[in-house]
């Protein structure tokens, strides 16, 4: 008989104000971390670093572009610049920047981007980006890393300061479910285990973490074993994790926010595909863009709900 799923939820809060969070405690911890803003100081929850460092705070209007530029040069002088705007303006406007700038050169600037995917909402497709996470994970020397709750993306945002390099941090605006410990130890490049199965391995990053969790619980009420694994870094990836999963389970699936070309099941498959053949199922979105609406109905729309979830689960299993 397959074991009920109890998962502490500890409240529910949006993943950019553990963002903020994250920034105000690492600037207090480390004075060469600085941080810039592209005009949205508010939304990126950058206001208690602004108000208590404003002699380490850079806001540069609308010019991304400029802003990726200023952080590479700051490296230079030893400062560890965090950039902040949405993920939109921080990947897909200012990909040469980063490109010729940050990751040819290695320079040691954190790329921390609110508002992606889907759950940006009513903004609509214009903002919605939903191919970074492939754009950022194709640079050398880049690291990315999508966190799934309030606490592991103030975590991740404190880590990510003693890593040496360029990050891409991606996080979002809808307030979701908080389960990770606020004690728990973020380590890049090594995955959570969140739920121990057998059945089937559900490989989840960022808000689609919390869906997977749903979805293992409705498998569980079919008979169901799901092992669920947070793969919070994308790059690198922790290969480890996948392949002792899906040796005891012997199918996938994996969900993001995100487009399935070039994403987390792109990076899974891979791996998969080099060391051990197993059936996979994508959840994502579909070569799509987005448009306005509530998270909860765009979800649903471009199917990356718990049900998509679950849907993609059975599936997988019959191809066993």
């Amino acid at each position: 008989m397959t074991k009920a799923i109890n998962i502490e939820v500890l409240g529910k809060k949006d993943t950019r104000s553990g963002f903020g969070e994250g920034l105000l405690e690492v600037g207090k911890k480390n004075k060469h971390v600085v941080a810039l803003c592209a005009d949205l100081t508010g939304s990126l929850k950058m206001n208690a670093f602004e108000d208590e460092f404003p002699e380490r705070f850079f806001q540069v209007g609308i010019a991304e572009a400029n802003m990726m530029s200023m952080a590479a040069g700051m490296t230079i002088g030893g400062k560890i610049p965090y950039t902040g705007t949405f993920a939109n303006f921080s990947t897909g406007r200012v990909y040469d920047q980063i490109r010729q700038s940050i990751a040819y050169s290695k320079k040691n600037v954190k790329i921390c981007a609110s508002h992606a995917g889907l759950t940006l909402g009513e903004d609509g497709a214009t903002h919605q980006i939903l191919e970074d996470i492939g754009m950022m994970k194709m640079l050398p020397n880049m690291t990315v890393i999508v966190p799934c709750d309030f606490n592991q993306t103030k975590q991740a945002t404190i880590a990510i300061a003693e890593h040496e390099g360029p990050v891409y941090l991606r996080f979002g605006r809808p307030s979701v479910p908080i389960f990770v410990k606020p004690d728990a130890n973020f380590q890049i490049g090594k995955a959570d285990q969140i739920i121990e199965g057998s059945d089937v391995t559900i490989i989840a990053c960022g808000h689609l973490v919390w869906k997977s969790i749903e979805a293992a619980q409705i498998l569980a009420e079919k008979g169901i074993s799901a092992e669920v694994i947070n793969m919070h870094t994308i790059k690198p990836l922790d290969e480890k994790a996948i392949l002792t999963s899906i040796a005891k389970t012997k199918c996938v699936v994996t969900a993001e926010e995100h487009m399935i070309n070039g994403g987390l099941g792109d990076s899974v498959a891979q791996v998969i595909s080099r060391n051990n053949p197993t059936p996979q199922e994508y959840v994502g979105v579909d070569d799509s863009f987005g448009e306005s609406g509530t998270p909860d109905e765009l979800m649903t729309k471009y199917h990356i709900d718990t049900q998509d979830v679950v849907d993609a689960a059975l599936r997988v299993i019959k191809r066993k």
